[in-house]
């Protein structure tokens, strides 16, 4: 039988059903009391919200168990902080996205949520203003093993999700979007991903780093398919930068690089050492688009075994810096192939020289998803022979 006793501290008694609140006696005048809650083996779900007894995300973190669901209202959580311990959890928010806005405050000097149990689940969860001295603020610091992340909002965090080295992790995020993080120092990025076991980054929407990358990854194993990655106006580093190399598709993305990047490349891989047991990298049906007056495309270590296929390149620079890569079918074109280029709308038009134009790709290495503005992923279409870029023509 699974048991949990937690004491916190609250203005009222939690009536939670299947729990049994002891209070013990209080002093005159205080203005809180403890409840200790004893709790039975079936996982429970904790409502959470202004007008509900737990008020706040950090009162649920002191109380729920192994396996648990916390539901949170929507609205804005300012200066609420948490660290959460337990393993199985599910954090989502009720009915729309609930705002952590850091107000100033960090869970152990890390983050507004700082999260040690393992295989946790946050769903539509907005994290704002993580700040701490060490630039490493982050909207969730993730030292447990495995964490999926859906429909959530990462923004002006110094790192929108910083993890640690845990070769048992594996990071999943889907429809989310990180935007205007970074400290602006270079060490600080929109997604810091550890070397973890892998990521896995689909349908989501990075834009507007300050300075630092869009996305930086030191997994083992990255599978990066139908994103919008871009700069817009801000002075970003890479786009993608996979610093140790991995087992790595680059796949059906819009990968942006604004006028401002400090940084010529728009993909960067092995660039701190393939350190990684695996050197294979697939850079597959990517839309990639240059605004610098020149640049490299993807850039490589020496010893990557790189495969760059049926990519549209936008704009001036070279494909790629290592003469070894195998390349086929990585035609440059004119904004002209394109829906509505000025709004980052680079499906093709009818007529474009890119469509029907693709060459075969293995089974596991292909673009299975296309980005769908605003952070949605939708099948690619098998329509005729494959079309080069992110997009297939309908």
């Amino acid at each position: 039988m699974r048991t949990r006793s937690t004491v916190a501290s609250f203005s009222m008694l939690l009536l939670v059903p299947g729990a049994v609140a002891v209070l013990p006696p209080t002093g005159a005048g205080a203005t809180a009391y403890s409840a200790v809650v004893e709790r039975g083996p079936a996982p429970q779900t904790w409502h959470v919200g202004p007008d509900r007894a737990l008020k706040t995300p950090s009162a649920a973190a002191a109380v729920a168990g192994d396996g648990d669901t916390v539901l949170i209202a929507p609205g804005t959580y300012v200066g609420d902080v948490a660290t959460w311990t337990q393993d199985d959890l599910t954090l989502r928010g009720d009915g729309g996205r609930a705002h952590l806005r850091a107000g100033g405050k960090s869970a152990q000097g890390k983050a507004i949520w700082v999260i040690a149990g393992d295989r946790t689940t946050v769903d539509s969860i907005e994290f704002s203003g993580a700040t701490v001295p060490d630039q490493n603020g982050a909207g969730i610091r993730q030292e447990g093993a495995g964490l999926t992340v859906t429909r959530s909002w990462f923004h002006h965090n110094q790192n929108g999700i910083l993890t640690g080295a845990n070769p048992d992790s594996d990071i999943v995020i889907r429809r989310s979007r990180f935007f205007r993080s970074g400290a602006g120092d270079g060490y600080t990025h929109n997604l810091y991903i550890g070397a973890v076991r892998s990521l896995t980054v689909t349908g989501s929407y990075l834009w507007g780093a300050d300075v630092g990358h869009e996305l930086k990854s030191r997994a083992a194993r990255n599978t990066i398919v139908g994103n919008r990655i871009t700069d817009r106006d801000a002075t970003a580093s890479y786009s993608i930068d996979l610093p140790n190399g991995g087992r790595s598709l680059v796949a059906g993305n819009v990968i942006i690089q604004g006028p401002r990047s400090e940084n010529s490349a728009l993909v960067s891989y092995g660039a701190e050492g393939l350190t990684n047991p695996s050197r294979i990298l697939w850079v597959v049906n990517n839309t990639l688009v240059n605004r610098r007056p020149a640049g490299t495309y993807v850039s490589l270590a020496e010893g990557s075994r790189a495969r760059l296929r049926n990519n549209l390149l936008v704009g001036p620079g070279d494909l790629t810096d290592h003469a070894d890569a195998r390349a086929r079918t990585n035609p440059r074109v004119g904004t002209d192939h394109f829906v509505d280029p000025g709004r980052d709308d680079f499906r093709l038009r009818a007529g474009s020289s890119a469509v029907d134009a693709g060459a075969p790709v293995p089974r596991k290495w292909r673009a299975r998803w296309e980005y769908a503005h605003p952070t949605r992923q939708v099948r690619r279409p098998v329509i005729g022979r494959l079309d080069v870029g992110a997009f297939e023509q309908r």
